[in-house]
């Protein structure tokens, strides 16, 4: 199926479509990295409150940990209202180069780590790059794609972020705490060598009066080669087209100001875009997998936690495979609504294994070596196939041109926020509430998640990324 999705007239390896291919993946290497940063996160922390198993000279207290789990989403508030702001002020390619920088700084730090001080300061540097990377990457894979297949290739972001954490927790799991950091430095800097080749995106250089650069721009992701006279017209009518979207634009104000935020279209737009991030966050899929080691201890399964956050991880990358196939066929409103609803089942299913773990004293021996690990393999799965891709190309898609990067940036901040939170109570509810009580909880809120995408989110897919469209 795939493969005949890929080679018609709209799929993604279309000669027309080969150099915004070449580009969305180059840019979002760094995700990959990030992915690595997040995945190695789950096994450490495990690890650091063991008296066994702990590779540094300091060990994590619950307090400790959740502060470890969840300054990275501190970090990536930072990092969210930085690049939103240098976003339009210096270019979408100098964000694309800046947001590597942090990331660097994390496994230096984690290598140097004398005491858990360094360990929070590298997860707040992890969370800046993961800020970026959420504002920075989708607008501008979104400005320089088709939109015939926009929705696949922004979906290459949580793709590469799930291979990114399978390799993270493969990484920390098996190989000597201090080789890692040696080994991951390099990719930030592979990263950094190959998008130099890409230019700024077309939209961005007829914002700043690049006439010129503007054209060459859209030629290179169009893959013009003026073979015929029927490219050249398309070409033509295309970068007119481009060019009257951005005049419009700009006729409105250069400036963007706090009116702007506060017409119907934009509110509405934010209101949506905030809410579709929230439903992200409150289902729970990025605190599982941050603390799935954890949790797979707290549920007394036969496997080794590490081996089964390893499966998860693999199980991560089949759901953002499918979601890719399925995300410009089925739209983003269906894919959403399945993920939820499917998401809140499982999540009450593993909810009521651990409060028959926690509570009671039920024999689960012939179900402790498979039924957790299946039930959070679905979780994962069926939040890859909408909850965690969906509302990145959701935002993208419905924020107006004027406000889309500093609205983005306000979205992806909240979405930060919240993340933070989530990240910081968890381990203490776990430990004062229980596991079955925090899951049901994720689980209430996926079913609220469900009704919000049912009523109120319209449809994106196919819209236009330089005209409003109410």
């Amino acid at each position: 199926m795939l493969f005949n999705m890929c080679k018609n007239s709209q799929g993604v390896f279309n000669s027309a479509y080969r150099m915004q291919l070449l580009a969305a993946v180059s840019v979002t290497i760094i995700t990959f990295c990030n992915g690595i940063a997040l995945g190695w996160c789950s096994p450490i922390l495990a690890k650091l409150q063991s008296p066994t198993e702990n590779p540094l000279d300091f060990t994590a207290t619950v307090q400790q940990a959740s502060w470890i789990g969840s300054l990275i989403s501190a970090g990536g508030v930072t990092g969210n209202l930085l690049f939103g702001v240098l976003l339009d002020l210096i270019g979408r390619k100098a964000c694309i180069y800046l947001i590597a920088i942090p990331h660097m700084c994390f496994w230096v730090l984690v290598y140097f780590a004398p005491s858990i001080e360094y360990l929070y300061a590298a997860r707040f540097a992890s969370g800046m790059t993961g800020g970026g990377t959420w504002v920075v990457i989708p607008i501008f894979i979104g400005e320089i794609v088709d939109p015939t297949i926009r929705g696949r290739l922004t979906s290459l972001f949580t793709l590469f972020l799930n291979v990114g954490m399978l390799t993270g927790y493969s990484l920390s799991s098996y190989v000597p705490y201090h080789i890692i950091p040696i080994v991951a430095i390099v990719l930030p800097l592979l990263y950094l060598l190959i998008v130099t080749y890409f230019p700024e995106s077309p939209s961005y250089l007829l914002h700043c009066g690049k006439e010129e650069e503007a054209e060459k721009s859209l030629k290179f992701y169009s893959n013009y080669t003026a073979s015929t006279k029927l490219e050249i017209e398309k070409f033509n009518v295309k970068y007119a087209e481009l060019k009257t979207a951005v005049q419009q634009q700009k006729s409105q104000s250069d400036a963007v100001t706090l009116r702007d935020f506060f017409t119907k279209r934009s509110l509405r737009a934010l209101l949506i875009a905030n809410t579709v991030f929230f439903i992200n966050v409150a289902t729970g899929s990025f605190t599982l997998l941050s603390y799935m080691s954890t949790i797979f201890v707290a549920v007394k399964t036969d496997i080794h936690p590490d081996t089964n956050t390893v499966i998860i991880g693999v199980v991560q990358i089949l759901g953002a495979y499918i979601a890719i196939i399925l995300v410009d066929r089925f739209g983003r409103k269906v894919l959403l609504m399945i993920s939820s609803a499917s998401i809140g089942i499982c999540l009450a299913a593993f909810g009521t294994y651990a409060f028959f773990v926690e509570e009671t004293s039920v024999d689960l021996t012939s179900f402790s070596s498979w039924l957790p690990l299946v039930l959070m393999a679905l979780i994962i799965l069926t939040a890859n196939l909408g909850v965690i891709p969906i509302p990145a190309v959701v935002a993208v898609e419905i924020l107006p041109p004027k406000i889309r990067a500093k609205g983005i940036s306000i979205s992806v901040a909240l979405l930060s926020f919240f993340s933070f939170v989530q990240l910081k109570v968890f381990p203490p509810c776990m430990e004062a509430f229980g596991l079955a009580a925090t899951i049901w909880t994720c689980a209430a809120f996926a079913a609220l998640g469900l009704l919000y995408t049912t009523i109120f989110l319209p449809e994106t897919k196919g819209r236009s990324m330089n005209i409003d469209e109410d």
